[in-house]
């Protein structure tokens, strides 16, 4: 089966979000994973070391999750196009090779499947690793994270990540949880190929021909620097160019903005129950919207901002302690729009519950 595609066409299933990834791993023409267990998201590593080798895929199980990055990066560096996921405790260990990663632009893939915090708390959900995954390690936090709400999206943005990570040289993060790790759901998945996304091949970072400088351009892979100013300058170059591409990379999702008095904030699996609450307030005559940040960096904040303009009220709802809030508030400087919260950290959020904390915010403003 090694010359067959993991995928032909385009096909419905019903999967757990963790075969999901393998899938959709499989499906960008990932090559090897390497990984260290931690829940909720073992069964990647299982799934993808079952289905893997029929179709000449490689797996490597490391010692720990620093180990795991550091050989991630080993294998982007030598043109394979390579991945790992972690969760957690994993993704605190893992920021010291995707620091590295980030300061030398290698174009490193990582799955994460939130859970709760702090150390090890809880192995089922949250959305409590928002801080760590955008901006986590001594860097900038020069990275691109999909926050995914389905299992569709699972699939999607996992090829998405492949692509975004090799054609920007920025490391990418499938921002998932425990939730959609755990929980079945049905999607469709397909061959890239057969929707017109042309994969971007890898290509590797060292080891090539000729002499670096006469032959071909160095590559210039670094992370440490003798002096300040040399750490000043790469950043600064690599600042520019991450603003400069933001734009193409950016996402979101917004509905009835234009029209509301009070609109909901939320990414994740918990846009989920905030998108059944607000069309069915909108169905029911209300004044509300919805927007939704796609990609948590580079954040949506004009997009955001302009949603907002006609608001008379803000909600953000999360399942952590005002990450996404921090966000928020950070790219609504300067607006004078009132912004409320519902927090539940480490603990799922119904549509009912939004429905009613909507109810109580638009009753206050009215009276």
């Amino acid at each position: 089966m090694n010359g067959e595609k993991p995928i032909e066409g385009e096909r419905k299933v019903f999967m757990t979000g963790n075969e999901v990834v393998a899938w959709g791993a499989l499906a960008a023409g990932a090559e090897i994973m390497y990984g260290y267990p931690i829940t909720p998201q073992n069964e990647i590593m299982h799934y993808w070391a079952r289905l893997g080798p029929k179709f000449g895929k490689r797996f490597l199980q490391t010692e720990d999750e620093l180990s795991a990055g550091f050989t991630t990066i080993g294998g982007v560096l030598t043109g394979k196009r390579a991945f790992t996921a972690t969760a957690g405790p994993g993704n605190v260990l893992m920021q010291e090779p995707l620091s590295m990663a980030e300061a030398m632009r290698i174009p490193t893939v990582v799955v994460i499947q939130q859970r709760g915090g702090p150390s090890t708390a809880t192995v089922i959900y949250s959305q409590q690793e928002v801080t760590l995954t955008c901006f986590g390690g001594n860097g900038e936090g020069l990275r691109v994270v999909y926050a995914t709400a389905s299992h569709q999206e699972l699939f999607d943005y996992t090829i998405k990540a492949f692509n975004t990570a090799w054609r920007y040289r920025f490391p990418a993060f499938i921002l998932g949880d425990g939730y959609q790790a755990k929980m079945r759901e049905s999607l469709v998945i397909y061959d890239p190929a057969a929707r017109g996304i042309e994969m971007i091949s890898p290509e590797p970072l060292v080891g090539k021909t000729g002499v670096p400088g006469t032959d071909r351009e160095a590559a210039h892979l670094r992370n440490a620097f003798s002096v300040e100013e040399e750490l000043l300058h790469a950043l600064g170059d690599d600042i520019e160019e991450y603003e400069r591409v933001a734009p193409e990379i950016i996402e979101y999702d917004a509905f009835n903005t234009t029209e509301a008095d009070l609109l909901v904030v939320a990414h994740g699996v918990v846009f989920r129950s905030v998108a059944m609450a607000v069309r069915e307030l909108v169905n029911q005559g209300e004044r509300v919207g919805y927007f939704r940040p796609i990609t948590l960096r580079p954040f949506p904040g004009t997009q955001l901002r302009e949603a907002a303009q006609g608001a008379e009220q803000l909600l953000v709802v999360e399942s952590a302690y005002g990450q996404l809030n921090k966000l928020v508030l950070e790219n609504l400087y300067g607006s004078n729009v009132p912004v409320r919260t519902l927090f539940r950290p480490g603990v799922g959020i119904t549509p009912e519950e939004v429905n009613e904390e909507c109810r109580a915010l638009l009753a206050g403003k009215e009276a």
